[in-house]
C-alpha cells in the first residue's frame, strides 16, 4: 500500500507540475519561472533522484541565536561549537561583543557561551584530550587608507647591552635623528639582551649582535606632515646612563597608508563536557591567520599570523606541550604565509601544500614541499599546476590516510585578485621522487572550496566562488564527489546557499555534512551594495543515506591502544565491507588540516565486527575519533565514538 501511495501521489505531483508549465506558456516568463522552481523542488525531492544525488536542508536558528560563524569544529560529545568573536563586524569589536555557540544538531538546540577574547580569525585543532586548542585571535581591526589620522608603522627597537634586556612601556616616545618627528608606541615591549659574538676559530670578541623588540607606533599629532618617507634612527626618550646608548629604534617609512589587523597572544582550552573556555600560557608571538597543527607526540605546532603590529611574523614558530600547558619556540626560522596548509606525514615531517588564506609576501614561502621541523631544512616539491593561484585554496588528505595523496583544490591570486584556478592537484608523498600532477577540473575557478571527507571514502567539494569573496556575484552553486580510486568528479545536487570567504564544512557523526559561514565583500552582481554575513547552516545528505537501511554498530570500547583490536555489534557484518577512523574537523578560512580518514583492517564475527587500530603515532595521532563502518551499498553506519590514547 505504501509503494502504490507514494506512486500515486508522484502521479499527482507531476500531472500538477505539467499543468504549471503549461499554463506558463500562455502567461510570460514570470509564471514560467514559477512553474520551473515547482518542477525544481518536486524533481530534488523524488526518491530517485536523492538516491542519486543527495538533498540539501537548510537550518534556521531562531533569530536571537544567529551568529556569523566564523570558525567550527564537532566535539567528541557529537555537538558542535561554533566561534564569531567579533564575526568581522567593527561594531561588535568595539562593545566588545564576542560570541560563541554551543549547538547540538540532534538535539536541536544551541546554547551561548561567554567567549573570554575576540577569537576572530583565531587557529584551533583537537588535543589528545578531546579539548580544542584556541589560540590568536584579533587584537585590532584593519584601518584603510583615508581612515587613518595619524602617521604609524613598525619601530624595530635595539638593545646593544650584552648584560640585560630592557622593557619600555607603553606611551614611550621616539623621535627620529634626521627627520626630527616623534612617535609614540601602542604597547609595553620587551627587548633581549644582546648577543656576544666570538670568532669560532680564534674565540675572539667581535661584536655584540643587537637583541631586537617590535614594536607599533603612531605620530604625536594628526596630519600627512607627520609622515616619514624613509629608514631612520630614533632616539628612545625617557632613558639614562649607559640605556641611552644602547637603545635605539629603526623604522622605515611611517605613513598614513592602510594598517592590517593586529592578532593577540591569548590561548584557551574549550571543553567539551564543561562547554567553557579554559585559559592556558599564551604564546609567544601574537597571532593572527594562524594554523595549528598536531605533531607526532600530541603536541600542536603554531605558525604564521599576523603579529601585535599588524606585520607578518617573522618565521617564529612554536608548539604548545597539553601536558605542561606551556609554549617553546622550534629550531630555526621558516615563515609562511598566513593560514598556510602543513599536515603532519607518517614519517614524522610536515608536508605543505603551498595553499593559504590570505596574507604575506607573494614571493616568501609559498612554495609546497617536505619541511623537516627538526633540522628546519625544506625540500620543494615540483609539477604543481597554477602555483601563483593557491590563495584560499583547499588541501586535504585523500582517504584512506595510509595512502598519502593530497589533493590542492582551485584557489586564487594573491590578495583581492580576481584570478582563480579550476586546478586539483595531487601528488604522493609516499612515491620515490613526488611529484603534483593535475587531478579532474572544476568547472569553474574556484576560491574557498569547502571540502570534507566521507565514509565511504568520497571527497565532498562545494561551493566557493570565483572571485575574490564572491565578488560579481560569483558565488559558486555546485557540488561534487571525488572518487579517489577512479581520480573523477560526479556531480550531485546543488546547495542551496552560496559560500565563499569565512566559510568551511564538518562531518556529522550521521553521515551528514554541516555547512556554514560565507562573508561576501558585495551584495549584487555590479558591487554596489555592501554584502551580508550568511547566517544560514545548510545540512547535505549524501546519496548512501537514500540507499535504504544502514548497518548497525554499537558497543564496543571507549578507548583502543594502537595496535590492538575492539569488537563491536552489528546486525549486518556479513555485509560490511570498510572500516574508518575519522578524526574530528576544526574548519576555517579553508583550512582543516588535520582532517584525515583512517582504514581500519577488520574480522567479521557471528554478531559483529573486530577492528584494529594501526600501530603507527604518526597516522594516528591520540585524541577522539568517528568509527563508521560501510556496507556493499557504500552507505555508512552512524559513528562510534572511541578514543586513541
Amino acid at each position: 500500500m505504501k509503494d502504490g501511495s507514494s506512486r500515486r501521489r508522484a502521479r499527482r505531483i507531476a500531472i500538477g507540475a505539467a499543468v504549471v508549465l503549461a499554463l506558463a506558456g500562455m502567461n510570460g516568463p514570470a509564471l514560467y519561472r514559477f512553474g520551473s522552481d515547482q518542477y525544481h523542488d518536486y524533481k530534488i525531492n523524488k526518491p530517485e533522484y536523492k538516491a542519486a544525488n543527495g538533498k540539501w536542508d537548510i537550518v534556521e536558528f531562531p533569530e536571537e541565536y544567529r551568529l556569523n560563524t566564523i570558525h567550527a569544529a564537532l566535539l567528541h560529545t557529537g555537538k558542535i561549537l561554533l566561534i564569531a568573536g567579533s564575526g568581522n563586524n567593527q561594531d561588535n569589536f568595539d562593545a566588545k561583543k564576542f560570541d560563541t555557540r554551543v549547538w547540538d544538531p540532534v538535539k536541536k538546540t544551541i546554547k551561548k557561551v561567554p567567549t573570554p577574547a575576540d577569537l576572530f580569525c583565531t587557529g584551533h585543532t583537537q588535543l589528545p584530550n578531546g579539548n580544542l586548542l584556541i589560540a590568536g585571535g584579533t587584537k585590532r581591526y584593519e584601518k584603510l587608507k583615508g581612515d587613518i589620522t595619524k602617521a604609524g608603522g613598525l619601530m624595530v627597537v635595539h638593545n646593544e647591552n650584552p648584560d640585560k634586556p630592557i622593557t619600555l612601556p607603553a606611551g614611550t616616545r621616539f623621535t627620529g635623528k634626521e627627520n626630527g618627528k616623534t612617535f609614540v608606541s601602542k604597547d609595553p615591549v620587551n627587548v633581549e639582551r644582546a648577543k656576544k659574538i666570538f670568532d669560532p676559530a680564534t674565540g675572539r670578541f667581535l661584536r655584540n649582535e643587537p637583541g631586537l623588540g617590535r614594536i607599533y607606533v603612531e605620530a604625536q599629532k594628526s596630519g600627512a606632515k607627520y609622515e616619514t618617507g624613509t629608514q631612520d634612527n630614533y632616539r628612545v626618550q625617557g632613558l639614562s646612563g649607559a640605556d641611552t646608548r644602547n637603545t635605539y629604534g629603526i623604522a622605515e617609512k611611517l605613513a598614513l597608508d592602510k594598517k592590517d589587523f593586529q592578532g593577540i597572544k591569548d590561548a584557551y582550552e574549550f571543553d567539551p563536557v564543561a562547554e567553557k573556555y579554559i585559559k592556558v600560557d599564551p604564546m609567544n608571538e601574537a597571532r593572527w591567520y594562524p594554523t595549528l597543527t598536531t605533531l607526532s607526540d600530541g603536541k600542536i605546532l603554531s605558525l604564521s599570523g599576523l603579529d601585535e603590529i599588524g606585520q607578518l611574523v617573522p618565521g617564529k614558530n612554536e608548539v604548545y606541550d597539553p601536558k605542561t600547558k606551556k609554549w617553546t619556540y622550534t629550531k630555526g626560522i621558516r615563515q609562511f604565509p598566513t593560514y598556510p596548509a602543513i599536515s603532519l606525514m607518517q614519517n614524522g615531517k610536515l608536508f605543505y601544500s603551498g595553499a593559504n588564506a590570505g596574507y604575506g609576501p607573494d614571493d616568501v614561502g609559498r612554495d609546497p614541499g617536505v619541511w623537516d621541523l627538526e633540522t628546519n631544512k625544506f625540500k620543494k616539491l615540483k609539477g604543481l599546476s597554477d602555483p601563483k593561484l593557491l590563495e584560499t585554496a583547499g588541501t586535504v588528505l585523500l582517504p584512506p590516510a595510509q595512502d598519502e595523496k593530497y589533493m590542492v583544490i582551485g584557489g586564487g591570486g594573491v590578495g583581492e585578485s580576481k584570478r582563480s584556478s579550476k586546478k586539483t592537484r595531487i601528488v604522493d608523498l609516499l612515491a620515490d621522487d613526488p611529484k603534483f600532477t593535475d587531478g579532474p577540473e572544476l568547472e569553474k575557478g574556484t576560491r574557498y572550496p569547502q571540502y570534507s571527507i566521507l565514509p565511504d571514502d568520497d571527497v565532498l567539494v562545494s561551493g566557493g566562488s570565483e572571485d575574490y569573496r564572491g565578488r560579481g556575484d560569483s558565488n559558486i552553486l555546485q557540488a561534487r564527489m571525488y572518487d579517489a580510486k577512479t581520480n573523477e568528479f560526479k556531480r550531485v545536487a546543488d546547495p542551496l546557499v552560496g559560500r565563499n570567504y569565512h566559510s568551511g564544512s564538518i562531518l556529522l557523526p550521521d553521515g551528514r555534512v554541516m555547512f556554514f559561514g560565507s562573508d561576501s565583500l558585495y551584495a549584487d552582481k555590479a558591487n554596489t551594495k555592501p554584502g551580508k554575513f550568511e547566517q544560514r547552516v545548510e545540512i547535505y545528505t549524501p546519496p548512501y543515506l537514500f540507499q535504504g537501511s544502514r548497518p548497525t554498530l554499537s558497543g564496543g570500547p571507549k578507548t583502543i591502544e594502537r595496535g590492538e583490536s575492539a569488537t563491536f555489534s552489528t546486525q549486518h557484518s556479513s555485509s560490511i565491507k570498510t572500516a574508518r577512523l575519522i578524526r574530528p574537523s576544526a574548519s576555517t578560512h579553508v583550512t582543516d588540516v588535520d582532517q584525515r580518514s583512517i582504514a581500519l583492517d577488520f574480522e567479521k564475527t557471528k554478531d559483529g565486527i573486530e577492528v584494529t587500530i594501526p600501530k603507527g603515532r604518526n597516522l594516528v595521532g591520540s585524541g577522539w575519533y568517528m568509527l563508521f563502518v560501510t556496507d556493499d551499498q557504500g552507505t555508512p553506519s552512524k559513528a562510534q565514538w572511541v578514543k586513541v590514547p
